[in-house]
């Protein structure tokens, strides 16, 4: 089939990757030229492992193509995705619909025939039936069905989630768009992914309800550490306790400094906003912002309770800026919030991060080192915030001879008390004693 692929973002450029490589003739469009040149020429404008092979794959394969230009792949496409950004809007916290709508005033002057118009883009319950008044208004000859395919990529496994998705969802009602979106997905039939067809009002809203909830639970198991630090409970036990329980599950129950990264912040922000709105509100979701919020700004706490309450002109290394491994993406990252509070009682502060290069741009009066060791070297405290692979196995003797003390403090659990405590150094981790 033919696809267009409005927008090269994260969901975009991935999600027309895969298709491509599902055998489709995609073009992704998007109006930033310089954005398309790197593409062109080879360049990859955002990190998720793989996707750099994969796009070379499939231009040289002459499945995938990039333009600014979006009239002839609109004219020829089967399917046109609106993969492009919805961030929290300034002031209300509402999803930003802007880039939305404009996509769909030009989508709905260029389509040709018979076209199936599907929002990847995360969008609040209604948008459909606002993108299809926008056709009946430009366009009303339009032969066209608007569907809701909701995107649920993990950063940094993207592209095997998009190639072995735990479902797909697929909200229309029209037969037509039902042949069509099962034609793209064939290839997930052979994996026998559950595809499931719901209204399309329904599937909008699936996509902020499946987010919400893992960031609900991932706050409740961070509120459990709070409670087994205070009452000397291991909350790694706890986790798998609740975990092996079939009606729990064990993913998304790892306590750390709290969430972060493009989609939770956002996703439950709108969702409120759009409960509200319904006047069906979601205390649940509402009270899980509140507490996430929090948790970032107590882990600079726990960073000055580490140092004996007082990091006035001590240097603290930070090991790990993004929001999580194997990404650049540093919004909402908890570091944003951790190293100004560290800053503002008079820390000192020096970090590494493998891709952490938004984060020069975004912090400031940061000494950014090298590697590691570069970042230990003279400091008073380390701080492990990103899980990186690389800070798994560092050299903890190395580390602890270049350190003015060997503190650490790590958010993500990586290493064992007993182990640290053996190696010397004064080690808090997230919920163990």
């Amino acid at each position: 089939m033919r696809v267009a692929m409005i927008g090269t973002g994260y969901v975009g450029l991935v999600s027309g990757a895969c298709f491509a490589d599902f055998g489709h003739t995609v073009t992704c469009i998007d109006k930033d030229a310089s954005k398309i040149e790197q593409l062109k020429s080879g360049g990859i404008p955002i990190y998720e492992p793989g996707l750099d092979l994969l796009v070379a794959a499939n231009v040289r394969a002459g499945r995938l193509f990039f333009d600014t230009d979006a009239r002839q792949a609109i004219r020829e496409a089967d399917a046109v995705f609106i993969g492009v950004g919805t961030p929290s809007r300034r002031g209300d916290g509402y999803a930003d619909l802007s880039y939305v709508y404009s996509a769909a005033e030009e989508i709905a002057g260029l389509v040709d025939g018979f076209t199936v118009v599907v929002t990847k883009s995360t969008v609040p319950v209604g948008t459909g039936d606002e993108i299809e008044a926008i056709f009946k208004r430009v366009r009303p000859d339009a032969d066209v069905a608007i569907v809701s395919n909701p995107e649920f990529l993990r950063e940094g496994a993207a592209i095997e989630d998009f190639k072995r998705p735990d479902r797909v969802v697929v909200g229309t009602e029209d037969e037509r768009a039902q042949a069509v979106m099962r034609e793209l997905y064939r290839p997930l039939y052979l994996n026998e992914t559950p595809i499931l067809f719901t209204s399309r009002r329904t599937s909008e809203l699936i996509k902020y309800a499946a987010n919400a909830y893992l960031a609900l639970k991932i706050t409740y198991i961070n509120e459990m550490a709070d409670l087994c630090e205070a009452v000397g409970a291991d909350v790694q036990q706890v986790a798998k306790g609740i975990g092996l329980d079939g009606r729990i599950g064990g993913k998304f129950l790892n306590a750390g400094p709290g969430y972060g990264g493009s989609c939770f912040p956002k996703d439950t922000i709108a969702l409120v906003r759009t409960a509200r709105d319904a006047g069906s509100p979601v205390e649940l979701v509402e009270t899980t912002i509140k507490v996430n919020d929090e948790r970032k700004r107590a882990m600079a706490r726990k960073v000055i309770k580490a140092l004996g309450g007082d990091v006035k002109d001590k240097t603290v290394g930070i090991l790990g800026l993004t929001f999580k491994p194997n990404t650049d993406d540093m919004r909402d990252a908890p570091s944003l919030a951790i190293v100004p509070a560290l800053q503002d009682k008079g820390a000192k502060i020096q970090a590494f991060d493998p891709e952490g290069h938004e984060a020069r741009k975004l912090m400031t009066g940061v000494e950014f080192m090298d590697d590691p060791y570069a970042v230990a070297a003279g400091a008073d405290v380390l701080v492990i915030i990103t899980e990186w692979d690389q800070f798994r196995a560092l050299d903890l003797d190395r580390i602890k001879l270049t350190m003015k003390q060997p503190v650490l403090v790590d958010l993500r659990n990586i290493y064992k008390p007993a182990d640290m405590r053996a190696r010397g150094f004064a080690y808090h981790s997230i919920g163990r004693a």
